[in-house]
């Protein structure tokens, strides 16, 4: 496994069926090669996965066996699209924080939902009790 490439031994499957689940997919895979995971990645709210799956071999020649022969093949009644998968590629400015925008302080609402503290809110440092420990 030293030679082992990232990424090189990943694969996308897409156009999956809703009922397929990881071992069903285990199963499919394993006679091309050792798998070192399989991931369906789901929604967040509903847990229903998104119609494709990553599945990760041991060896390269091994996922490229797969992927050569499980490209348009039938599973469930869907037919499979598998492709090297391709690392998730971070879009010019999708890594800031939402409130980095301008755009994003003028669309906030004004009025009961803004907090405005003075000096005068704070608690005052003679009010304050020391904690006792235990």
């Amino acid at each position: 496994m030293e030679g082992r490439k990232p990424g090189k031994c990943t694969l996308y499957v897409g156009g999956l069926e809703e009922n397929v689940n990881e071992e069903l997919l285990h199963s499919a895979f394993i006679p091309f090669g050792d798998l070192v995971e399989v991931q369906i990645p789901r929604e967040w709210q509903t847990t229903a996965h998104r119609g494709f799956a990553f599945v990760e071999f041991e060896e390269e020649e091994d996922a490229t066996a797969a992927m050569e022969n499980m490209d348009g093949s039938e599973l469930e009644g869907r037919v499979l699209r598998v492709n090297r998968a391709k690392p998730l590629k971070h879009k010019l400015g999708s890594m800031k924080a939402v409130w980095n925008a301008d755009d994003w302080f003028q669309n906030m609402p004004a009025g009961d939902e803004t907090i405005n503290l003075t000096s005068d809110d704070l608690p005052r440092s003679d009010s304050l009790q020391p904690v006792k420990n235990i």
